[in-house]
This record gives C-alpha cells, sequence and structure tokens, in this order.
C-alpha cells in the first residue's frame, strides 16, 4: 500500500513489541521454575511441575511448580518465623522497603509489561500503560501507610499470616493490591498466583530478592485449585484475601467458616452501564469499549449489561457496531492492537457456550467482520442486542468481549434493571445532566459507580462490591484496615462454651399467672407487638432457678415477618443523620426516665450492681452513637487523574443480630445502635439467657418515635433462629455474638448468599468498656463504602 493510500486508510500498520528481554529471563531460569519459600527457590516436595504457554500462539512459555500441602507448610512456617521480625520494625523502615518495590518495579517496567502480555494475552498497550503503572502506584501508596500506621491506626496490630489467592486477568497487579497493605501493616504473605498466570508474581519474587525483603515475608508458591485448598485450610493462616469467581468464594467461605480466619472476597460482577438520552454518545460509546472490550472482557467489573434509554437505543447500537468495526484483534504484543487472546481454551468454550445460549434465549447476536488470528484463543467483540433481564448473558457472568443489551424508559426503571442481579461490583452511569447521573448513582447498589467515565482505578480508592460480589475492600483506607485488628480483640479471652441447654418445657402462651416480677413479653415486629407464630412460650429462669417470667417463642414466619417489615422501613436509610441522631437521642432521654422500673426488673437476672451499670453505660451508648450518627462522614479521594472519588458511607442493609447472652441490655444496645445510626434496619434476636429485657425495649422504641420496622425484636433459641437469619437472601448481613461454636455457624449457613457476618469470634468482650465496646470499629463495620468517580474539568 501507498503512503497516499495508508493516508486515506488511516490504518494502523504492525508494530510488535519485541519480546526477547523476557524470553532471555525464562531461558536464565531454564524454562522451569520453582516455589519462592523462605527467601530460596525450592523444589516443589512432590517434583510435580505444570506446563504454563502463551494464550496468543499456544506455545509452551515454561514449566512451573504444582505446590501441595506440604509446600504450602513450609511457606506458612516461613512466614510465621520471618513474621516477629517484620512486625517488630519500624513503620520507617518497612516503608523503606516497600518504597524500595514501587522503584523496582518501575525500573523493571517494560520486562514486566512483556512477560505479563505473554503470559496472559492482554494487549501489551494495557499492560504496559495501565497495569503496570498501577502496580508501582500501589506499593508507592502503600509506603505512605507504612510509615503513618502508628499515628493513623494506634491500638491496632496486624492479623499475621495471611494467605493470598489471585486471579489470571490482572496477576501483578492483583498481587500488589494485596501484597502491598499486607506488608505495610505488618503481616508476612504466602501468595497463589492463579494457574494460568503465575510468571509475573515469579518475577515479583526475583525483585523482592533484589529489595533485600527479610526471607519468608513474601512466599510464593505456584500451583491449581489443590494449592488454594491447602492455603486456605491451613491451621496457622490467619487471614485469607481471595480474588476470583463467586463460586470459589463460596466455597471459600465455607471453608473457613469454623475457623477464626479473617477473610476478604471480591469476587465475581455483571456491571450495568447505564447511558441516558442526554449522554454525549460518543463519548459513551468510547467509554463502552474500555468498559467491556478492556482485556478482552476479562474483568470482574466489566460493564457487560449496557441499558440505554429507549429513545436513542436505535441510534447508539448503531454507533457501537461501527465503532466495534475498528477495533483490532490480533497478537497482543503488537502496540496497535486493541484485543488480544483469551486466557486459555476453557475459557474460550465458556464464552461460546453462553453466546449460544443467550441466542437461544432470544437474544440477536453481531459481531463484527474481523479475520481472528490463525493461532491460539481469540474472540470476536459481541454485541447481543434485544436481550431480557432474565436471560443467561444478562445475569450470569461471561468473562468475555459480550455486551448484553437493553432499554429502559425512566431512571427509576434504569435502577431496577441495573440492580436486578446477585452481583453488585460496579456501575457506569452516562448523562450531561450532573443531578441524573449522582441520584442514580446513589441507588446503584454496587461498590463502585463511575460517572461518565470507566474503569478508573488507584491505590488511595477502595475497590470491592455488595451482595455476591464479596465483602471487603481493596485499596485506600478501608483496604488498610483488612489486614489490622483491634489488639483488645485478637487478645480478648474465649468465651467459655455452654453446657448443653437443658430445653424447658413448652407450655401455651398465657396472661394468668405470671410473676409479679414481670409480664408475659410479646415479639415486636414492625413497630407493633405481635404474638408468635408457634403460640408457645419458654420459661426464662434466675441464675439460682427461680421463675422470671415467660418469653415468647418465635420460629420461621416470625423471622419472615420481622424482615418484611424491615424492608418497608428502609426510608430509615434516606433520614437525614441529623434526624436519625435526634430519635437516638430521644431513646436515650426516655430510657433514663425509666431507669428504676428497668433496674429493678433486670437485676432479678444479673444482679443490682451489674443492672445499675448496664442501665448507666446503655445511655452513654446511645448518646456516643447518637453523637456519631451526623459525624461518621466519608471521604473524597483526589486520585492523579480529573476525577474526584467521593467515598460513601453507606448502610449495609437489613441485617440480623444476634445479642450476647450475659449483658441483656448493655449487649443489646451496643450492637443495635450503632447499625441504626448509620441507616441499617435490624433483626434482633436478644440475649436467651434473659430475653424478658425486650419487654422494655419496645416500649423504648414507642415511645421514642424511632419507625415502625427500623427494629425488630424475635425471641427464642438462638440455635433455631440463627438458621433461618442466616440463610435469608432478604438479610444482608449478620451480627454474631457468642460463644465459638454459635459464631461458626452463623458463618457456615450464611454461605449461600454470601452475606456479610460479623462476629466476635467466640472471644469475650468487655460491654462495660467503652474504648472497647463503641466507636469506630462497629461503625465501620455497620457500613460498606461506595466510590463514586466523577470527572471534572476539560
Amino acid at each position: 500500500m501507498s503512503i497516499a493510500e495508508k493516508f486515506v486508510s488511516m490504518e494502523y500498520g504492525p508494530a510488535p513489541e519485541d519480546p526477547k528481554e523476557a524470553l532471555a529471563w525464562l531461558d536464565r531460569h531454564g524454562r522451569r521454575f520453582n516455589h519462592f519459600i523462605d527467601g530460596e527457590w525450592q523444589v516443589p516436595a512432590a517434583a510435580e511441575y505444570f506446563e504454563t504457554s502463551d494464550p496468543s500462539n499456544g506455545e509452551r512459555l515454561a514449566s512451573v511448580a504444582q505446590g501441595s500441602a506440604a509446600d504450602i507448610h513450609a511457606a506458612v512456617q516461613a512466614a510465621r518465623t520471618a513474621s516477629h521480625k517484620w512486625r517488630a520494625l519500624t513503620p520507617h523502615a518497612r516503608a523503606r522497603y516497600l518504597y524500595a518495590l514501587a522503584r523496582l518495579v518501575q525500573k523493571h517496567s517494560r520486562l514486566l509489561a512483556v512477560l505479563e502480555t505473554m503470559d496472559n494475552g492482554k494487549p501489551i498497550r494495557e499492560s504496559r500503560d495501565i497495569d503496570i503503572p498501577l502496580v508501582a502506584r500501589h506499593f508507592y501508596y502503600h509506603a505512605g501507610w507504612a510509615q503513618l500506621l502508628d499515628q493513623e491506626f494506634p491500638e491496632h496490630e496486624p492479623c499475621g499470616i495471611v494467605g493470598q489467592i489471585i486471579p489470571w486477568n490482572f496477576p501483578l497487579l492483583m498481587l500488589a493490591w494485596k501484597i502491598a497493605p499486607a506488608l505495610a501493616t505488618g503481616n508476612t504473605v504466602v501468595l497463589k498466583p492463579a494457574e494460568f498466570t503465575p510468571l509475573s508474581a515469579l518475577l515479583f519474587a526475583e525483585l523482592c530478592h533484589e529489595a533485600h525483603i527479610p526471607a519468608g515475608v513474601v512466599n510464593i508458591v505456584t500451583g491449581d485449585g489443590r494449592t488454594g485448598e491447602a492455603l486456605v485450610n491451613h491451621p496457622e493462616i490467619d487471614k485469607v484475601a481471595f480474588t476470583g469467581s463467586t463460586e470459589v468464594g463460596r466455597a471459600i467461605r465455607a471453608a473457613t467458616a469454623s475457623s477464626h480466619k479473617r477473610l476478604s472476597l471480591e469476587l465475581g460482577g455483571k456491571s450495568p452501564f447505564i447511558i441516558f438520552d442526554d449522554a454525549d454518545l460518543d463519548s459513551a460509546v468510547e467509554g463502552l469499549v474500555d468498559g467491556i472490550w478492556f482485556n478482552q472482557g476479562q474483568v470482574c467489573c466489566a460493564g457487560s449489561r449496557l441499558l440505554m434509554q429507549e429513545s436513542i437505543a436505535e441510534v447508539l447500537i448503531s454507533k457501537i457496531r461501527d465503532r466495534m468495526s475498528t477495533l483490532r484483534i490480533g497478537p497482543p504484543l503488537d502496540k496497535a492492537i486493541d484485543i488480544g487472546a483469551i486466557v486459555a481454551r476453557v475459557q474460550l468454550e465458556r464464552i461460546q457456550r453462553m453466546v449460544k445460549q443467550g441466542i437461544a434465549e432470544g437474544a440477536t447476536c453481531w459481531q463484527a467482520q474481523t479475520q481472528l488470528p490463525s493461532r491460539g484463543f481469540y474472540y470476536p467483540p459481541t454485541i447481543l442486542s434485544n436481550v431480557h433481564p432474565t436471560s443467561i448473558v444478562a445475569q450470569q457472568e461471561i468473562f468475555g468481549p459480550v455486551l448484553a443489551a437493553m432499554t429502559f424508559r425512566t431512571p427509576k426503571e434504569a435502577v431496577e434493571l441495573a440492580n436486578n442481579t446477585v452481583y453488585g461490583l460496579a456501575s457506569c452511569v452516562w448523562s450531561e445532566n450532573i443531578n441524573v447521573a449522582l441520584h442514580v448513582a446513589a441507588q446503584l447498589k454496587a461498590g463502585v459507580v463511575w460517572v461518565n467515565c470507566t474503569n478508573l482505578f488507584d491505590a488511595a480508592c477502595g475497590f470491592g462490591g455488595y451482595r455476591e460480589s464479596g465483602y471487603g475492600r481493596e485499596g485506600g483506607r478501608e483496604g488498610l484496615l483488612e489486614y489490622l485488628e483491634p489488639k483488645w480483640l485478637k487478645h480478648a479471652p474465649k468465651l467459655p462454651a455452654s453446657a448443653a441447654p437443658i430445653t424447658p418445657q413448652l407450655e401455651a402462651e398465657h396472661e394468668h399467672g405470671t410473676p409479679s416480677i414481670d409480664r408475659t413479653v410479646k415479639l415486636y415486629v414492625g413497630g407493633k407487638q405481635v404474638r408468635p407464630d408457634s403460640g408457645y412460650s419458654m420459661e426464662v429462669r434466675s441464675s439460682d432457678g427461680r421463675l422470671l417470667g415467660e418469653a415468647p417463642l418465635g420460629n420461621r414466619k416470625d423471622i419472615r415477618n420481622a424482615v418484611e417489615a424491615a424492608r418497608k422501613a428502609e426510608s430509615w436509610s434516606k433520614a437525614t443523620a441529623h434526624n436519625r441522631a435526634q430519635v437516638l437521642y430521644y431513646c436515650a432521654e426516655n430510657l433514663a426516665l425509666r431507669r428504676d422500673e428497668i433496674i429493678h426488673r433486670l437485676a432479678a437476672a444479673v444482679g443490682e450492681q451489674q443492672a445499675g451499670r448496664e442501665l448507666e453505660l446503655s445511655i452513654e451508648r446511645i448518646f456516643s452513637y447518637a453523637a456519631w450518627a451526623d459525624k461518621f462522614d466519608g471521604a473524597v479521594h483526589n486520585p492523579p487523574f480529573r476525577n474526584i472519588a467521593i467515598a460513601m458511607n453507606e448502610p449495609i442493609g437489613t441485617v440480623g443480630v444476634i445479642c450476647p447472652a450475659d449483658t441483656p441490655l448493655l449487649g443489646f444496645i451496643s450492637l443495635v445502635m450503632p447499625l441504626i445510626a448509620v441507616g441499617n434496619t435490624v433483626i434482633t434476636v436478644p440475649s436467651e439467657k434473659y430475653p424478658l429485657i425486650a419487654g422494655d425495649l419496645y416500649q423504648l422504641f414507642d415511645t421514642s418515635d424511632l419507625p415502625g420496622g427500623v427494629v425488630n425484636i424475635v425471641i427464642g433459641y438462638v440455635s433455631q433462629l440463627l438458621k433461618t437469619l442466616a440463610e435469608h437472601d432478604g438479610i444482608d448481613g449478620i451480627w454474631c455474638y457468642g460463644e465459638e461454636a454459635t459464631v461458626a455457624s452463623a458463618k457456615a449457613m450464611s454461605t449461600g448468599n454470601l452475606k456479610q457476618v460479623w462476629t466476635n469470634e467466640g472471644r469475650a468482650i468487655d460491654w462495660f468498656n467503652p474504648k472497647i465496646a463503641e466507636g469506630r470499629w462497629y461503625l465501620e463495620h455497620a457500613t460498606q463504602v461506595k466510590n463514586i468517580w466523577v470527572p471534572y474539568g476539560e
């Protein structure tokens, strides 16, 4: 083609990146890699290896060690040995190490980028211009946190030994997201990279050696799912951090339920890409290209569901097809390529299978006419239109370059469609009307919302999901907290296991014969006193065996009714923080007015002295959370782009609360008040030892202008009610404070829908100590952070 012809066509010629340095690095290792354990390369215990290959052409790159339980154990022991010295370093010393890693990533940036592209199949311009600079940014950012740790997080300490499992779509970036905060906070690490893409992690191990990171602080054990399973199940792992599929995340949750391992999960997504009729359509289309065809659509937060306002659907689809026709597909080391290779044949086959099923369910498929390379794993950019909201391609994660398009008429309908998914990782909103954009953004059930932009990430801005997209955050201050624990909690003694309870005889509920010390109380649902569905009550006795009264025996149907009432009261979350504070202050005022009568009744169960302390501290605690209600603010981040990221503290939603047994009033107040202060609604199971306190509490709420349904009280046996709460899809989170077996049950039984569970891990909490029993630690668990990215300037 002549120069004149090229000028007219404006087509790019090939611009291949030279892989010789990466190939030389592979050859220096003899194309065979062992585990990196205790600062050295160690042969796998079973002497087993697997192949990793270049997905763009199928050529073998190297043999990599297959990790076994013995290899994991060796790595954990190395991390344990190194842990004491690493956490004993000054914050400045740890900061210097992280700074050194950041500098080395920059020094070897081109080698890292090329190796990542060869191992993963993503275009070199993405690994070179996005992934590797963000890797360096994370180590720089967390070097700063390491320096400031003691000032900003006093009385906290590291979790200990952290097991980390990362996916294949952003191999080195996910490594940085996890290792940087873990090291900054004084933890040591055993990391398992994805089986498909282990090479950049092994090169990073060399950088750790070059940076003189102490032996055992960072350990890399390669392998498949068996290796990950051994890491998750190792008894000396203190925290597990996982990024990957929801299916595997659910299995990890189940495997760790009976342990005290902290767990953070960043899982799948089916992110909506919402375009309103007043949007700049050309800009929106460019954003869509990044939203769904970036990294071949192999992105957990890919904008894979296009929701377009009906009036612009036809013109928008036409623009999208025109733009798809210009996308270049080919060898990812070509710097002029837009779409590279799918990571492996099994992933390519999954994409093909799901598209066929979507078409069978009525979708219209359109693909640009393009020539795919004859070698390697490639799939053309695809748009499926006329997709029904319940279709598999609208509900399940495809993890490929496939866009499912639907229409909406009003902003309300857009929000309903966007939230019509079990996931909640990310969203995009495109509108020139900032009021519309922010109004919609605030209603989306997603941890990240990009307004008139897409796929922006920064180390200072937390990233993570709602619902079955997982819980916990990566990046930012909130991401750092995932690797820290309050010292008091970590060293709190275990609660003694209670003896098997003797089930008292159930009697039909009656009014006559109730001891004078108390009356027969009822359940409290939707702001009303209600009788239990069972029609039965249970005896409540003092420590010396005296009958104190009878409490209703709630069951599954009562929980159902309470959840329905709590859902109807979700307007509580939309009330101003000032108004919520006023209601809480009123609760404290009314509790003080009834001081003597409540102490008198409570004393029969816990003694006069404890009853008085519980009452006085309950008043103080309510005041504390009334004060926090309009002061527990979010933040505005200033990432290195022309954007601000508004980090909003949002309520979890509807939360089930299992109250501690030995402090019937104070334990209830200490857990319920932080939740409702920030806008949650709750279904509470009060102390099983003395549930009669519910009678005083519902009278308190009735007289304090608390809207019906914000607090619901269902009395009964924890072992029975917890199961219903944990398995209920209408419950967004569980707070369970009890003995070890109870909290393990809470985690295990809520695995199905991956609801957030926060427990005392069976440890004894001193509810009478305000430094332990109230404050930010509780508020942080009562909220989830949503980051809304908003561009500004020209």
